[in-house]
C-alpha cells in the first residue's frame, strides 16, 4: 500500500510542478503581492494535502478500505489533480511547439553565424489563459459532484417486451438498487431520501445486486433503519458482491474474515432480504411463476469467481421464464450468454459507471466503458438482456460526476404481436 502511495505523490508532484509554470505564466503581469498570494496558496494547499496523505499512510488508516475520512483525502487530491491534467496537456502541447521552434532558430543560426541568444521563445499567456479555463470546468464539476451529486438520485425506467413472458407477469415491475457501500455515506438525510424515492416507484419486487458494504459488516450499523425501510409486495432478495466478502482488508485471522461474512449474511435478513447464494427461488402470481436466480460474485479481471450458474439454476425448466441477479456485468458474455437455459433478464452493477462521465439524451460515456464492454444501462444480444445499475452509493472519491447515482426501475411486458 505504501509504494502505491509514493507513487500516487511523486506523479501529483511532478504534475504540480508542470501546472505551476503554467500560473506563472498567467500572473506574470500581476502585482507582485498578489501573484505571490497566489504561487503560495497554490503550494500551501497541495502541501496541506501532502501532509495528510503521509499522516494517513503511516498511521494505518489507508489499511483499513475507503471509509469516510479516506474518502474526503481522496476527494481532495483528485479535485487538485485532475485539473492540473488539462492544464499540463495544453502546456505540453505549447512546449513541443516551443521546442520545435527553439530547434528551428538554433540550427539556423548555427548555419548562417547568426547570433541568438535566446533559442527558446517564452511561454504565450493565452494559452495558460484557455488551459486555466477549461481546467474550471472539471474543478467545479469534481466540487459539486463531492457536495450535491453523490445523493443526486435519479430513476431510470426501462420496459422490456417478451412473447415467453407469463400472462400473470404482464406489467410486473421490479425496482433494482445496487452498491450501497454504506461504509461511504456520510448524510443520513439524503439515504433516506434515496429510499423513500425507491418505495415511491411501488414496484412489485425489489432485488439488490451486491456490494452491501466496503468492506466490515459492521459499515451498516448506523444504517439498518435506513434500508429495512425498503418494501416490496412479492419480497426484497439480494446477492453478494466483491466487496461484501471482506478480501481487500488484512484480517487478523480467517476466521475473522469468516465471521464478518457471517454477520453481513446476517444483516441481509435482518433487513428484511433473502440473499441468494447461488440459488433460485420462484416468484408467484395468480398460479404462474418466473425463477428468479441469485449467483455470488463472478468477475474477470482478478475478481472473485464464486458465483456458480449451472448449480443456482438446477430444477430449472427450458420453458421457465428467468430472471438473473449477477452483480460483475462481466459475467454476462463470460458465462451467461452461453449457459443451457435462457436467461431473459440479467441485473447488475459493480462498474458504478466509475462515478465520473457525460450522459445526455442520445450520449453516454465514461472511461469505465474501456474496461467494461457493458458498463451503464441496457444492452442485448440473442434475445437475452444484460441491464447494468450505476449504483445507490460510492466508493473511494466521494462524489458522482456525470454518472449520478440510480434506482433502476423495469417493467416487464407481454409482446402479444
Amino acid at each position: 500500500m505504501l509504494y502505491r502511495v509514493l507513487i500516487t505523490i511523486s506523479i501529483w508532484l511532478l504534475v504540480d510542478f508542470y501546472a505551476f509554470h503554467g500560473l506563472k505564466t498567467l500572473t506574470s503581469k500581476w502585482n507582485i503581492n498578489s501573484s505571490t498570494l497566489i504561487h503560495w496558496t497554490y503550494w500551501g494547499i497541495d502541501l496541506f494535502i501532502l501532509a495528510v496523505i503521509f499522516y494517513y499512510s503511516f498511521t494505518g488508516k489507508f489499511a483499513n478500505g475507503p471509509g469516510r475520512q479516506v474518502g474526503w483525502v481522496l476527494a481532495a487530491l483528485m479535485i487538485s489533480l485532475v485539473p492540473k491534467l488539462v492544464i499540463i496537456s495544453f502546456l505540453f502541447v505549447e512546449d513541443i511547439g516551443r521546442i520545435g521552434f527553439g530547434i528551428y532558430a538554433f540550427l539556423n543560426n548555427w548555419l548562417n553565424d547568426h547570433k541568438t541568444i535566446n533559442y527558446l521563445p517564452e511561454r504565450r499567456k493565452f494559452v495558460s489563459q484557455i488551459a486555466f479555463g477549461l481546467a474550471a470546468i472539471p474543478f467545479a464539476g469534481m466540487i459539486y459532484g463531492a457536495v450535491k451529486g453523490k445523493y443526486d438520485f435519479t430513476v431510470h425506467k426501462v420496459k422490456l417486451r417478451f412473447r415467453d413472458l407469463p400472462e400473470a407477469f404482464d406489467g410486473f415491475t421490479i425496482t433494482q438498487l445496487s452498491d450501497i457501500h454504506s461504509g461511504s455515506f456520510d448524510d443520513p438525510i439524503a439515504v433516506r431520501r434515496g429510499i423513500e424515492l425507491a418505495n415511491s416507484q411501488e414496484s412489485d419486487l425489489l432485488v439488490f445486486t451486491g456490494d452491501l458494504v466496503n468492506n466490515k459488516a459492521d459499515e451498516m450499523d448506523d444504517w439498518m433503519d435506513h434500508f429495512s425501510a425498503l418494501k416490496a409486495p412479492f419480497g426484497k432478495y439480494s446477492i453478494l458482491g466483491n466487496h461484501d466478502y471482506g478480501d481487500y482488508l488484512p484480517w487478523p485471522s480467517e476466521a475473522a474474515k469468516e465471521a464478518n461474512l457471517d454477520r453481513l449474511k446476517q444483516i441481509q435478513k435482518e433487513l428484511g432480504f433473502r440473499l441468494l447464494l447461488n440459488e433460485h427461488v420462484r416468484i408467484e402470481k395468480d398460479g404462474q411463476s418466473i425463477a428468479l436466480v441469485g449467483v455470488e460474485n463472478w468477475g474477470k479481471k482478478g475478481f472473485v469467481k464464486h458465483g456458480d450458474l449451472p448449480k443456482a439454476s438446477e430444477g430449472i425448466s427450458q420453458g421457465d421464464f428467468t430472471i438473473l441477479l449477477s452483480h460483475d456485468p462481466s459475467h454476462w458474455e463470460a458465462v451467461t450468454l452461453q449457459h443451457e437455459h435462457h436467461v431473459h433478464i440479467t441485473l447488475s452493477g459493480h462498474t458504478h459507471g466509475m462515478q465520473f462521465g457525460i450522459e445526455i439524451p442520445g450520449f453516454k460515456w465514461s472511461p469505465s466503458k474501456y474496461i467494461y464492454p457493458q458498463w451503464a444501462g441496457l444492452y442485448k444480444k440473442d434475445e437475452k438482456f444484460l441491464y447494468v445499475n450505476r449504483g445507490f452509493g460510492f466508493l473511494g472519491f466521494p462524489g458522482r460526476v456525470g454518472i449520478l447515482p440510480e434506482i433502476t426501475v423495469i417493467e416487464l411486458v407481454k409482446d402479444r404481436a
